[in-house]
């Protein structure tokens, strides 16, 4: 353990990366229900999962609590610059004149520069003992498209990824490093398939989004035998993977002797937010902590805070099977946000459960109160933030606001999912006074709903 100054930064060594994934299934609060075959209705069996590997199915429909790492995967976690450090933002409380104290688990600091390593690895790991060739994916913002190429190139397999055009055009230098990793990019929708052309020729401004690059993905899988599709959030076995971001903030929390009594984060389709908030709430369960939980997403895809919890598609095309989620519609065009990386329409089944249960508390943030967090962030604590992270950001300085009128000496907690290095762009609009808000969208897409009854 290294603590730094009035406990600014705590580190643990490379010996506490945990051994094990927490799984949130055993602990809801209700069953969380099973996916569906979308023609027969029925429960999903393995077959209408063909896309994912046997091994990463079976962590899908797990119950067991705790699911053994790999020593494979935990040696890249060390590449990958885990265990990250927890951070106290000293400077930003003091310039909001708040009591409460700020921390935040930075993710930024791994080389791909967000936590999107931690199931990118795993999953990599996972296909290839499976004798897959190739892994093809959806990006938003195009973390997660860098780390699987990353993750690809270590275990020598092929990456194709489906880049949703509105950041393919707003962040070429994302698809420049996933071109660099090795992988083959291309913006969604595309001319590569045949749902991309279709869409093209509906709609040739068609600003992509991530349900549209899963369907082209999915679509390229079914006609390559020596491929697999990846998924970078929402399904159980991601959320998972992701839950060693938690597990490290919790024993740093420890080591500095704090409890939080907020965890905050920005949610698309959810992975990074549960990776720090499910382990606490595991703690509350068993009466180790107290805390609220409070998940950001944008207005502009307001899935939990508008949308119905039912069953969809997790892709537009209606390749995958019917998930149970919140969702605004698999049809729902996402307006063209820099956080690409929040533009899903559903959120992930578990963490709907949890949403549903009042165990977690959603908010909508605009996107220009977005991006003046992050800046105000960036000129106290020296982090320039990633978009989707700002949205968290922006909630802790509610909050820490709050305190301040109650004089209330609460602990916050927060999810620093990624830096914005890449997101200069958006920053720059910001700016120069040209970046468009992006508020609440009129009509959401919720009148062709694939299965009527509300859970």
């Amino acid at each position: 353990m290294t603590v730094f100054g009035t406990n600014t930064r705590v580190d643990l060594p490379v010996d506490e990366i945990p051994k094990f994934w927490y799984n949130i299934v055993p602990d809801l609060p209700e069953p969380c229900p099973p996916p569906l075959n979308p023609i027969t209705k029925a429960p999903a069996g393995l077959e209408d999962l063909w896309f994912f590997p046997k091994g990463l199915i079976m962590q899908e429909v797990s119950t067991e609590r705790f699911i053994q790492i790999p020593d494979e995967v935990r040696e890249i976690f060390i590449k990958m610059s885990r265990p990250t450090p927890l951070f106290r933002a000293k400077r930003l409380e003091d310039h909001l004149k708040t009591p409460a104290e700020i921390y935040y688990k930075y993710e930024g600091i791994s080389p791909l520069g967000s936590h999107k390593g931690n199931t990118a690895i795993a999953q990599a790991f996972y296909n290839k003992r499976e004798g897959v060739e190739r892994l093809c994916t959806e990006t938003g913002a195009g973390q997660w498209g860098t780390a699987l190429a990353l993750a690809c190139a270590f275990f020598d397999m092929k990456c194709t990824v489906f880049m949703t055009r509105a950041s393919h055009d707003q962040k070429p230098y994302r698809r420049t490093l996933m071109e660099l990793y090795g992988a083959e990019v291309h913006a969604s929708p595309s001319t590569n398939t045949e749902f991309g052309r279709k869409l093209r020729a509906e709609m040739p401004n068609h600003p992509g989004s991530l349900g549209v690059a899963i369907s082209e993905a999915i679509e390229t899988v079914k006609n390559d035998p020596h491929s697999k599709y990846s998924l970078g959030s929402v399904t159980n076995f991601v959320l998972l993977h992701q839950t060693v971001i938690g597990q490290e903030a919790r024993k740093q929390m420890e080591l500095i002797d704090k409890k939080p009594d907020y965890v905050i984060g920005c949610v698309g389709g959810g992975s990074n937010y549960a990776g720090l908030c499910y382990p606490f709430i595991y703690d509350k369960l068993n009466k180790k902590c107290d805390a609220e939980f409070i998940c950001v997403e944008p207005k502009a895809v307001p899935s939990f805070t508008r949308g119905v919890y039912t069953y969809d598609y997790g892709d537009t095309a209606g390749m995958t099977p019917l998930f149970p989620m919140y969702t605004v519609g698999h049809n729902f065009v996402t307006p063209p946000i820099h956080a690409g990386g929040l533009r899903y329409h559903g959120k992930a089944p578990t963490m709907s459960v949890l949403v549903k249960n009042k165990r977690i508390t959603p908010v909508a943030v605009g996107q220009r109160e977005v991006f003046d967090a992050g800046r105000m962030f960036a000129q106290c604590e020296g982090i320039v933030p990633a978009p989707e992270s700002a949205h968290a950001i922006c909630t802790v300085i509610d909050l820490a606001r709050q305190c301040k009128e109650r004089n209330e000496k609460k602990i916050l907690l927060f999810n620093l999912s990624g830096h914005g290095l890449l997101d200069l762009g958006g920053y720059g609009e910001y700016l120069d006074g040209r970046l468009v808000n992006n508020s609440e969208p009129k009509e959401l897409s919720l009148n062709d709903l694939p299965y009527n009854a509300r859970i």
